[in-house]
């Protein structure tokens, strides 16, 4: 027979309820100070003086503060992250082992370290991919015979620049050299957009003619004829983005004031199918890396459509005026599929191995708006701009609605904009303001403010530390994001700038407008 505990009597349970009240105090911080002296892992000579600091403060987020301080970067946005390497591991490793503030202590009870010795610490800078401010004008080139409508870097070269005009013409530009390299003809009206192929291989054209044009950008030669099947001009064009294009046929979606979007085989050159559902002019169209097609128009909605067979998902109903642009948070990874600008890495060399840096290019973008949960679930935000003076953010593979409202603009909101890393939201308004959000849940960080006429259109740099604006005032000005000041005014056209954009590698920008001239920046 099993032996029975007997139940705990009332001065044994009065005990573990005392003991459970008891708080476990932390363990102490160590005391006392070190000589350090941080050295180049890779060289060995020495970086800064030598300084003496606490022990309590020797982690690798306050050393690194410490040596970019005694390296004179004071200013956050020129501080370097580094990685400190164990100061006690031998030269073997220097290379693998991470900096240990535990092992250190235990060296210093032990007697291998004191106070009265100076201790080197090896460290390498990691690599930090930065864009500066653009500051001049480095080219004013001449060409064009009416007002530059459009304009667009190319993904894979950032020497190239497509500008679409009041001409009739798309033309395509050598920023290395400030000459022209191409004119593209055929659009017997106004090109209203134009838009580089992901792999940069080639550039779309669409017109008040109706009609969507698909050209060579190295010869400078249309590849068949005009795309026909719209009733109205086009107003926005988005291509396929490239880890989801079937090998060989690129596709792209072209919006209309007709009310349709089309989806073209550029290959086949025919409509796969055409998106009928908005009640007047869509506005603008984007392509997500997930299978959707995202529309907005002047019927006040945005809709979301399954990309391969072009079924409604969802109609997002909450502006009340005609919604005029769509960005979403994976833009700028989707624009540049596997060209990597950061120089950490070059071009794949086969078309799998392309398609599979794309498509992580995109997973990654995609997955700083999971709210660091460690979700593998890739989420795509949009972001809608209306004339209502509003913005709402989405999250259309979670819910029909909104994840919040933007409000601060007092005219129509005519631009916005997602930075690349996917935090930050620019909106630019017909009330001479630019504003940034928190991408994340739409919170207002700061109003811009330094033009006196319309914004147009924004574009970040590449690594979303600085911000480009084109106005109707007949300036652009560059933005510090971390701060909301202005760090460059850039006067020079001659009339409003209708168009502007910065490369990819951020070492341009280029602009158009009125003034019939487009304009190369840099630093």
């Amino acid at each position: 027979m099993a032996t029975v505990l007997p139940p705990p009597s009332k001065r044994q349970k009065t005990a573990a309820a005392a003991r459970a009240r008891e708080q476990v105090s932390p363990p102490p911080l160590p005391v006392g100070n070190q000589r350090i002296q941080f050295t180049d892992a890779d060289t060995g000579l020495a970086q800064g003086p030598i300084v003496t600091v606490s022990l309590a403060d020797l982690t690798p987020a306050n050393l690194s503060l410490l040596l970019n301080s005694l390296l004179d970067r004071h200013d956050p946005s020129e501080r370097l992250p580094y990685r400190f390497y164990d100061p006690l591991g031998g030269e073997a490793a220097v290379a693998v082992a991470d900096f240990s503030q535990q092992k250190l202590l235990e060296a210093i009870a032990e007697g291998r370290a004191s106070a009265e010795t100076t201790l080197s610490i090896p460290c390498r800078a990691e690599a930090v991919f930065r864009v500066r401010a653009i500051t001049r004008c480095s080219a004013a080139i001449s060409g064009h015979g009416e007002s530059i409508l459009s304009a667009q870097f190319s993904p894979a070269n950032s020497s190239r620049l497509a500008t679409g005009s009041g001409d009739k013409t798309a033309r395509i530009w050598d920023t290395e050299t400030g000459t022209p390299m191409h004119t593209l003809s055929g659009h017997t009206g106004w090109v209203l957009c134009v838009a580089w192929s992901p792999d940069g291989g080639l550039l779309a054209t669409g017109g008040m003619d109706g009609t969507v044009r698909i050209w060579d950008p190295v010869a400078g030669k249309p590849l068949g004829g005009p795309l026909k099947g719209h009733g109205k001009w086009i107003t926005s064009i988005a291509w396929e983005p490239y880890h989801v294009q079937e090998p060989g046929r690129p596709r792209l979606a072209s919006a209309s004031k007709d009310g349709t979007v089309r989806i073209w085989d550029v290959v086949g050159r025919k409509t796969d199918f055409a998106l009928t559902g908005h009640k007047g002019c869509v506005s603008c169209v984007r392509w997500g890396g997930k299978g959707w097609i995202y529309t907005a128009g002047h019927d006040k909605t945005v809709k979301v459509w399954e990309a391969k067979e072009g079924k409604c998902v969802h109609t997002l109903n909450s502006h009340a005026h005609w919604v005029n642009h769509l960005a979403l948070s994976t833009d700028f990874a989707l624009r540049t599929a596997y060209h990597d600008h950061t120089g950490k890495k070059g071009v794949p060399e086969t078309i799998e191995a392309k398609r599979e840096k794309a498509k992580e290019r995109f997973e990654a973008a995609a997955g700083v708006n999971t709210g660091g949960s460690g979700s593998n679930e890739t989420v795509e935000r949009l972001v809608s701009a209306s004339d209502d003076c509003t913005m709402y953010l989405w999250s259309p593979a979670t819910s029909t609605k909104p994840v919040t409202r933007l409000l601060g603009h007092q005219k129509q909101v005519n631009h916005v904009v997602f930075s690349p890393d996917g935090t930050l939201l620019a909106s630019a308004g017909f009330d001479n303001l630019i504003k940034l959000w928190s991408a994340k849940d739409g919170t207002f960080l700061y109003t811009l403010k330094g033009h006196v006429g319309p914004v147009y259109q924004v574009a970040f740099s590449a690594d979303s530390r600085l911000l480009v604006s084109g106005s109707k005032d007949t300036t652009l000005k560059v933005w510090d994001v971390r701060t909301g000041k202005l760090k460059e005014d850039l006067p020079g056209h001659k009339d409003q700038v209708f168009a502007v954009d910065w490369s990819p590698d951020g070492e341009r920008v280029g602009s158009g407008g009125q003034d019939k001239q487009v304009r190369v920046w840099r630093h």
